[in-house]
């Protein structure tokens, strides 16, 4: 690595391909295989929250938003390191480490193996598991983040002052590489993730899912590394952030200092740092406030906008993937999410905007902002909707201690003629009730004319199979043990007249594999849809043979997902398209009105809008304790629709500037203030000195009378 000489010699001129730097190749591979592995990391990790550390809803979510906060939090300790002391160069080096560091502990600690004793697939320390997983998310917060500022700012470095046109096509493919890294990641881990692989007992591959992510991050620190000879490295030279909340922070200790009102008052309070700052730098301050000012709402729109990864994930693992000849896992719908950027971007740009500026419509930037806002507000009624019509499919489970009963015909012969309680049905042979039957305390039952009995009722199936799995049981009505299979799990021997436990098999088809003690064999295949239970009758009158499968019938305890993951597309389109008119705008607006050499302070502040925006949701979603999920984003609907009337009313009085013409003005005034002041300090110097040679004067002549006095007494 360069040291503190290398970096104050001047710049080199480096080696160029068509006009462009050969070192732009090693940052933008850099940046492509960082968002490969933050955003791959980060699809999956609401689902290892919930199904491998077992973590409700709630808290996968509280614990998914604070990561997320974190990582833009820390974009400020990176800018402030890189400036202030070490340079963006060895920043990202040291950062990438740690980065890298924090993928591998984090697919270190999703390997169940390490604490699964009984070998039974679950681990048996999850304490364990839990702390690993928690310091692997923060050294990638402090990775991630304190890279971010750097990264983009360093390719710009590269640049000469002639390259301004190449500078800006580098700005477009270092960002296209981002949405490709993306694009990929989110399609390839939940990919990962499905996979099912250990070392005892097989299940969902959740390391594999992070160390694809962690060997990414590895390479992208090699390959930034291997650049490194070819780098134009600029020496720290102070960070502007600093500066300015010092400035800030004197022109409030100043104010608070003369509050009396014997002080006349000043234009703008950051007028009272004139004293210690030149105006200038007050002037640039106060044209960054103005924007930050405008900033203040912003978060509740990030609010909405990254619960794609939370909320909506966990929304799709109770609908139905399946595509035809494509199966959808849930989490690789934020894929949807990339794709429109990349659609809608060139769209907006070539389009949409060159058409409401002919209609002579004035469509600024602050109006579009608006607008982004209120189609994320609209995105979440779409997804309040589309969990109605979840909600409906869904089954009723037992709530406190009551109790659910299914009845089953195992007799071949005539129907039942059941009495359970205040329910009467008839059963045929071989087949159940369709809907469980709830009872709060014991209940009669009566089959047939046969004597009643009071029964306790117990919970049998509490929750519907999530992820796409299916929840399967058989019932044993044969006259010899039986052993069931399917794939590489197993339900195990099953005893005449007993049920086996539940077995989570995965949507598609499923060949169960039916053996009795004498080696006899019977496949059954049964098509699985998403989300569905089912209790396969083996009955007594069944016999092993070419038609065997016929015998074994089929009862539904749960039916499976009906709600298909297609109807999220439109919440995801008014999303995107409310980020592509919001968050792209956002930015060019603050780069416009943005002083020169404060660009890097409104983009800190614009980060930590995100991170505000996940601290909202945590929230929002603890502070509310809404039962129902649909009553909740209609709640964070109507709160972004009220946030955005307040940045409407906001953005009516705001005025633009220019900040150029601003500098401009002091670049000229400043001058003449100090030859002003110049010419003022000398007079007043020279009025001194001649106040000084007066009293001299009338000393020395005061003197020689006193002199005189004396001698003529004598």
């Amino acid at each position: 690595f360069s040291d503190k000489e290398e970096l104050k010699k001047p710049r080199k001129k480096s080696a160029s391909v068509c006009g462009f730097p050969i070192s732009i190749f090693f940052i933008v591979v850099n940046e492509f295989c960082e968002r490969f592995s933050y955003y791959g990391m980060r699809a999956v990790l609401v689902l290892y929250f919930k199904y491998f550390l077992g973590w409700d809803d709630d808290l996968s979510t509280t614990i998914y938003h604070t990561f997320v906060a974190l990582c833009y939090l820390t974009p400020i300790l990176g800018a402030i390191v890189a400036d202030s002391w070490l340079g963006k160069f060895k920043t990202i080096v040291y950062l990438s480490i740690v980065y890298a560091l924090g993928q591998v502990v984090l697919a270190v600690s999703a390997i169940h193996d390490i604490t699964d004793t009984n070998k039974d697939g679950n681990p048996d320390n999850m304490t364990f598991h839990v702390a690993l997983s928690m310091v692997g998310l923060l050294l990638i917060a402090l990775g991630t983040g304190g890279i971010k500022p750097c990264v983009a700012a360093f390719g710009g470095d590269q640049f000469e002052d002639h390259q301004e046109k190449q500078r800006g096509t580098f700005f477009s493919i270092f960002y296209l590489s981002i949405n490709a890294g993306s694009l990929l990641s989110t399609v390839i881990t939940p990919i990962l993730r499905a996979q099912e692989c250990g070392i005892h007992t097989q299940r969902e591959c959740y390391p594999l899912a992070f160390g694809v992510p962690a060997a990414l991050m590895v390479v992208a620190l090699i390959v930034f590394i291997i650049g490194s000879g070819m780098y134009n490295k600029t020496a720290p030279q102070g960070n502007i952030m600093v500066k300015v909340c010092k400035c800030v922070g004197f022109a409030v200790k100043n104010r608070f200092r003369h509050r009396s009102s014997q002080y006349p008052k000043r234009e703008h309070w950051m007028d009272w740092a004139d004293e210690k700052y030149d105006k200038l730098l007050i002037a640039q301050v106060k044209m960054v406030l103005k924007v930050l000012f405008l900033y203040i709402p912003l978060p509740m729109f990030w609010a909405l906008f990254d619960q794609q990864g939370s909320r909506w994930t966990l929304q799709a693992t109770t609908m139905n993937g399946d595509f035809g000849l494509l199966t959808i896992q849930p989490d690789q719908m934020q894929t949807v999410n990339p794709i429109l950027i990349l659609v809608l971007v060139p769209i907006m740009d070539s389009m949409v905007y060159p058409l409401i500026a002919k209609c002579n419509l004035n469509f600024s930037p602050l109006k579009r902002m608006t607008v982004g806002m209120f189609l994320a507000a609209m995105a979440f009624v779409s997804a309040g909707l589309v969990q109605l019509q979840i909600d409906e499919t869904l089954p009723k489970f037992p709530t406190g201690n009551d109790g659910q009963v299914k009845f089953i015909n195992m007799i071949n012969g005539g129907p039942l003629n059941v009495v359970a309680g205040v329910n009467e049905f008839t059963l045929q042979p071989f087949d159940a009730n369709q809907d469980y039957l709830t009872f709060a305390e014991p209940f009669n039952l009566k089959i047939g004319s046969g004597p009643g009995e009071t029964l306790q009722p117990k919970q049998d199936i509490t929750a519907k199979p999530e992820k796409g799995s299916n929840s399967i049981r058989f019932l044993n009505g044969f006259n010899s043990v039986l052993n069931v299979s399917v794939g590489s799990q197993s339900f195990g021997d099953i005893i005449t007249n007993n049920m086996s436990k539940y077995v989570d098999i995965p949507q598609g088809e499923a060949k169960f594999h039916i053996m009795d003690t004498t080696g006899n064999e019977c496949v059954y295949t049964l098509m699985l849809g998403f989300g569905s239970s089912f209790t396969l009758i083996i009955p007594s009158t069944f016999a092993f043979g070419e038609n065997c499968a016929n015998n074994v019938r089929t009862v539904v305890d749960i039916q499976p997902n009906s709600v298909h993951m297609a109807l999220q597309i439109p919440q995801y389109f008014l999303i995107t398209a409310g980020e592509v008119v919001f968050s792209v705008t956002g930015l060019e607006f603050s780069y416009s009105q943005a002083p020169s050499n404060m660009k890097s302070v409104l983009q800190a502040g614009w980060l930590l809008t995100v991170a505000v925006g996940n601290i909202v949701v945590l929230i929002v979603a603890e502070a509310a304790t809404l039962e129902d999920q649909w009553a909740e984003y209609i709640l964070f609907a109507s709160l972004l629709v009220f946030v955005c009337i307040v940045f409407a009313i906001m953005a009516y009085f705001y005025t633009y500037t220019d900040p150029v013409k601003i500098e401009a003005q002091f670049a000229i005034i400043e001058p003449e203030e100090k030859e002003k002041n110049r010419r003022e300090s000398l007079e007043m110097a020279r009025r001194d000195s001649v106040k000084h040679r007066n009293a001299d004067r009338r000393g020395s002549r005061s003197s020689f009378q006193e002199q005189k006095g004396r001698e003529t007494k004598m």
